[in-house]
């Protein structure tokens, strides 16, 4: 699992234009976020996401039950960043899930980073919003996608390393 920040701050990325011809795109700096939460199984694909106000760690608590509710009967080792809203003393989590720590500095060992790249190169590169309320309609229409493209999801996370581990043995 991991969280992202998305908002009405953006900057410009390359982008096809005719040749000898300089692209405009816009771009702006109001520094109004919301976070995208998402878990994925790179095994078969599928991605549980929710998009909430902070990085607090309620809200984490709120992704982790939502994430329990939709996989009940199943044993959820969510892997996670040291980020302190993962770790916080007094963090409530559900019977089935159990939290496995990355170390630090290791994103690329977290298969969910791949997420926010693909999801700001489709739907955020080159685009200014006027309110952060259409940047949370792009980002549920994208995300709602991608949860529907569970194959996707498994080309984008799976990597040897993943699937060599006999998780079922936890």
């Amino acid at each position: 699992m991991d969280e992202a920040r998305f908002g009405r701050i953006n900057r410009p990325v390359r982008c096809w234009a005719p040749a000898h011809i300089r692209p405009v795109v816009d771009c702006q700096t109001v520094r109004e976020y919301t976070y995208a939460y998402g878990g994925v199984c790179p095994h078969d694909g599928v991605l549980d996401s929710l998009i909430l106000p902070t990085m607090h760690s309620k809200c984490f608590e709120l992704f982790a039950a939502e994430i329990s509710k939709r996989h009940p009967d199943e044993l959820i080792v969510m892997v996670c960043d040291g980020a302190g809203s993962h770790t916080a003393n007094d963090l409530s989590l559900p019977a089935n899930i159990r939290i496995l720590t990355l170390p630090p500095y290791s994103p690329e060992l977290n298969p969910a980073e791949q997420l926010w790249d693909l999801i700001r190169e489709r739907r955020f590169a080159n685009k200014a919003y006027d309110t952060l309320d259409e940047v949370e309609d792009e980002l549920a229409e994208e995300l709602h996608t991608l949860e529907q493209d569970q194959s996707t999801i498994q080309s984008l996370t799976s990597h040897p390393w993943i699937t060599s581990l006999n998780l079922t043995a936890i």
